[in-house]
């Protein structure tokens, strides 16, 4: 059997069964509808020889059933909420600041380590992992944009 009666085979066979049992678990379609993706993905990238179509049947409802069960205690999943769920949440007001204005007229990469410093609080180090390059780059861009922000801010602090 190629691959293209393989994937033809296990949609027509099994796309139902892991569909509902997806959809009992994570309770939304679309994330029910990428286990399948992800079952079928997985059986078609690595094939097994199974002893009967029962146990074909029961380790595929099994790996659908590990993948529902990793994908609702990921970290993304705890810290994430549908669109549905925040649409009574109020978006909160941006301020009206001068620094945060002057640090975003600050080129890209000036504004990226003042962001990942002080409002992310990263270290110098972890800011070089992040950005892959070294840590002296990072405090020297630190500087340099800690002096661009003085002279933007110098004349909007000293005209109110």
């Amino acid at each position: 059997m190629n691959q293209e009666e393989r994937a033809a085979y296990l949609v027509e066979t099994y796309a139902d069964a892991i569909l509902r049992l997806s959809y009992s678990y994570l309770k939304n379609t679309a994330d029910a509808q990428d286990i399948c993706q992800t079952v079928f993905l997985k059986l078609l990238t690595d094939p097994k020889d199974f002893e009967s179509k029962d146990h074909e049947r029961a380790w595929i409802l099994r790996m659908a059933a590990n993948q529902c069960k990793d994908l609702l205690k990921s970290h993304w999943r705890k810290k994430s909420c549908g669109l549905e769920d925040c649409t009574e949440l109020a978006a909160p007001p941006e301020p009206d600041s001068p620094v945060l204005d002057a640090v975003n007229e600050l080129p890209e990469k000036y504004r990226v380590v003042i962001e990942l410093f002080y409002y992310e609080g990263y270290r110098a180090e972890e800011i070089a992992n992040i950005l892959e390059i070294s840590s002296n780059t990072v405090y020297t861009r630190l500087a340099r944009a800690r002096k661009q922000l003085h002279w933007l801010l110098k004349g909007e602090l000293y005209e109110n």
